[in-house]
């Protein structure tokens, strides 16, 4: 049987996957993690750096650091989530006999996410500026896009990564709850990542939040492209990798899943 073309499938799942494997993504699901969630989650962590009155992470370094993690909510929860839709739906086993390039099926599948998580970003990035008074100069709009954009590619690949492994778990939930809290301690999104323990510290540079959320700072900051463009260079192997390992593994994932019969669990 031949296999359908990759663009046909890539662009098949990029417009349907929102009423099918990214359905639980609605109007008003999505409304609320742009407009509240990522308000809410910035307005906890500016009122606890105020509080520590830290000059090394004052309110501006926090807000920008979770203006850029509320991303992970799109790229990581939602995306690991497809996993748990397919088994709820009873189509999973259909899928992985199916002669779809799984390369162009999963790329296909992150395009919504993508979408989700820039205007989360757009929209937190807003509030950074206007509601918390984050510097912003005019100079740093490009660089700024440019991490902005590299960063959501980097954590939907991260997100596909774990809802490959999440195919042998009974749901995904767990595991995007983890990896989305620890993010927030390891990324450097509340305090440098110079604050860890040695360990925990490799730990946080293995994450591409951590980059991103890096090279956004350094691009407010006014820092020389060339150092920007190192940072640019550190997301997008980040999430090179994140997408191998994901593409990788999940075909371990599957024949794993399929011998235990966890693929029809959830």
């Amino acid at each position: 049987m031949p296999r359908p073309s990759f663009w046909r499938t890539f662009w098949a799942n990029a417009v349907f996957a929102p009423r099918t494997s990214l359905s639980f993504m609605r109007v008003d699901f999505i409304l609320g993690q742009v407009f509240v969630l990522s308000f809410t989650q910035m307005l906890f962590f500016a009122y606890v750096a105020g509080l520590a009155g830290n000059p090394q992470t004052p309110v501006s370094f926090v807000v920008i650091g979770n203006a850029v993690a509320t991303m992970t909510y799109a790229t990581v929860f939602a995306v690991c989530g497809t996993t748990d839709s397919e088994k709820n739906g009873g189509t999973i086993e259909h899928l992985l006999v199916s002669p779809a390039n799984r390369i162009a099926l999963y790329l296909g599948r992150g395009v919504f996410p993508m979408l989700v998580a820039m205007a989360t970003v757009s929209v937190a990035m807003l509030y950074a500026v206007e509601v918390f008074h984050a510097p912003f100069p005019s100079s740093a709009v490009l660089p700024a896009v440019v991490s902005l954009l590299l960063c959501v590619f980097a954590m939907v690949g991260f997100g596909l990564l774990l809802a490959g492994v999440a195919l042998w778990l009974r749901t995904s939930n767990i595991l995007a709850n983890i990896f989305l809290f620890i993010g927030f301690v390891l990324a450097g999104a509340n305090f440098p990542l110079s604050y860890l323990p040695g360990p925990l510290q490799v730990a946080g540079e293995l994450l591409p939040l951590t980059w991103g959320i890096a090279s956004l700072r350094a691009a407010i900051s006014g820092a020389p492209l060339l150092s920007v463009a190192g940072l640019w260079g550190l997301t997008l192997l980040g999430g090179g990798v994140s997408y191998a390992l994901a593409l990788g593994l999940w075909g371990v994932f599957e024949r794993q899943a399929t011998r235990t019969g966890s693929i029809i669990r959830f």
